[in-house]
């Protein structure tokens, strides 16, 4: 039986996952197939009895909005939702704004595939000539975070996420779990895989096989010192599911007809 259980999971489609580029820290409302991935995502939830006291959320708007849809679906509009930066997305530096397909064609489908899902590897960081540093450097949702500005991220590694990611796990949403609260975190595909990584203890090696489509629920279910009773559960139509896997993992590759 779990002691603490949790669901996890990818904000519904972005615009620019639909056009294949890396998002990143550039903020995104969701395109109209994650707004319905969204609100599948609730009435699944709602479907299986699921009662949320409290959501957390990054501060960038297609992690917000996928929270707001879910709770509005299951009539649990009431839950409080916290938001902050350290659940953003992997800080992509200056591959912001690039088609990850177009990547694959000048640099290798391997060179892609390291930069999107190893660990340890940092891409290039982003510059002030860089088309979208003003954009993402200016806006005020970071003027209001626990760092300076000069100290947010330039470009980040999976590590580098969970370095700034645990702190806030620690301080924030264990001691909610602890508390009994059913939580929901919505966050991104990188700030999932590396809470995933900690929490289930997957290695350095392993974890750049471990890709999550978007709007897809994941159950945890822990034990009294948070550590997993089990591997994650995604929760939905297993085939479906597989085949949006399969889709996310495709965004780095190269299309048929250039290769």
């Amino acid at each position: 039986m779990a002691k603490y259980r949790l669901v996890l999971l990818r904000h519904g489609e972005g615009a620019w996952t639909k056009e294949n580029r890396f998002c990143s820290w550039v903020d995104q409302k969701l395109s109209s197939d994650g707004i319905k991935e969204a609100q599948n995502c609730g009435k699944h939830l709602k479907a299986l009895g699921f009662e949320f006291d409290l959501v957390f959320t990054s501060v960038l708007s297609r992690s917000i909005q996928t929270a707001w849809l879910i709770l509005e679906e299951m009539g649990q509009e009431w839950v409080p939702i916290q938001s902050s930066w350290r659940l953003n997305e992997r800080h992509y530096g200056a591959l912001i704004g690039l088609n990850r397909a177009e990547m694959a064609l000048n640099h290798g489908e391997e060179q892609v595939k390291i930069w999107r899902r190893s660990y340890d590897v940092t891409p290039p960081p982003i510059s002030e000539s860089h088309p979208y540093y003003a954009e993402i450097y200016n806006d005020r949702r970071y003027k209001c975070s626990d760092v300076s500005q000069e100290n947010l991220p330039k470009a980040e590694s999976l590590k580098d996420v969970l370095d700034r990611l645990l702190p806030y796990w620690n301080e924030k949403i264990v001691p909610e779990l602890k508390s009994g609260k059913m939580i929901l975190i919505s966050a991104h595909g990188n700030s999932s895989r590396a809470l995933l990584k900690h929490i289930e203890g997957i290695s350095d090696e392993d974890i750049i096989n471990v890709t999550l489509p978007t709007g897809v629920p994941i159950l945890l279910e822990l034990d009294e010192n948070l550590h997993p009773l089990g591997p994650h559960q995604f929760l939905g139509d297993q085939e479906a599911i597989q085949a949006a896997i399969k889709k996310v993992e495709d965004q780095g590759k190269v299309k048929s007809a250039e290769k």
